[in-house]
């Protein structure tokens, strides 16, 4: 196995037939299956087209042969939306083939997503009332949006994800992927999470303690530090630079979303395409596991 763009897709595409084979759908059969319509959607991802319209174009023109039939670009957004369930599902079988899915070191960040900056956009948008304005602390600035709270391990791999209203309190977020998904933290016996200072509070200690978890962020100036803290500068770098992956090199922050659907699959879209990317990575022994280069162009 090589890192080029076709052969992650080609084992990618490889890996959800496999997974979907004996399913059976109701009426006839799509001319895009959905492992070719999930496929067709990380390389879209990977290669960094915001626009569904300019993708669809790109394709036949630059990869000729790739995929058997190609959809309108009202059919593909229509085919894309109703695949979020699928698309989750693939992200964490990805995720479970890695020898880092069973890693007992998370790293918990929320990050702006950006829906709108216009006042009127504001207005009529669909996403009013779900979306709203925040403040990003790291950016020093009010964005009108979502945050997207992510657990990854240090390597970058996602583990769980959830979008919500920036005024939500980070704590309460990470309480809730923790009760959504419990048997991934009774699967990691002695699991750590590393936060910032974000994630400061008796409650959140007290509710992962009954659980076995042992969280670490930073202390307050006037208080003790502790113990291990001095090497958190370091590793709270991982997740800053996951993060800059997702909007410096998988377009987060244009994902030109306008419907609470449209949001959600082009979020878990740019997610599935970094785990495929790390999925492959290791299944080639990369030295880098994080590495999209080869297959951004």
């Amino acid at each position: 196995m090589t890192t080029d763009l076709n052969t992650l897709l080609t084992a990618l595409y490889v890996k959800i037939d496999d997974h979907l084979a004996g399913r059976r759908r109701v009426g006839r059969p799509p001319k895009l299956t959905d492992a070719e319509l999930v496929t067709l959607a990380v390389a879209q991802a990977l290669l960094g087209f915001t626009s569904e319209a300019r993708w669809l174009r790109f394709l036949p023109a630059r990869m000729p042969g790739a995929f058997r039939y190609l959809p309108g670009q009202s059919g593909y957004n229509r085919r894309l939306r109703a695949a979020l369930p699928l698309v989750k599902q693939v992200m964490r079988w990805l995720a479970a083939d890695t020898d880092l899915w069973t890693d007992t070191t998370w790293i918990v960040d929320s990050t702006p997503v950006e829906c709108g900056r216009s006042r009127p956009t504001v207005q009529r948008s669909e996403l009013a009332g779900w979306a709203k304005y925040g403040f990003c602390r790291s950016h020093s600035r009010w964005f009108w949006g979502l945050r997207l709270h992510l657990v990854c391990t240090p390597a970058g791999l996602p583990i769980a994800w959830a979008l919500a209203d920036p005024k939500v309190d980070e704590r309460q977020v990470l309480m809730a992927i923790c009760d959504h998904e419990p048997h991934l933290l009774t699967e990691r016996p002695g699991l750590l999470i590393i936060a910032d200072k974000g994630y400061v509070s008796a409650e959140l200690d007290r509710f992962l303690a009954e659980r076995g978890v042992r969280l670490i962020r930073p202390s307050y100036r006037n208080r003790k530090p502790h113990p291990g803290e001095p090497l958190l500068k370091s590793i709270r770098q991982l997740i800053e630079s996951v993060n800059d992956t997702l909007k410096g090199q998988l377009n987060l922050e244009q994902h030109g979303g306008r419907t609470i659907e449209g949001v959600g699959v082009r979020i878990a879209q740019r997610l599935l395409a970094l785990t495929a990317a790390i999925w492959h990575n290791r299944a080639t022994g990369q030295p880098i596991t994080r590495s999209l280069t080869a297959y951004d162009h």
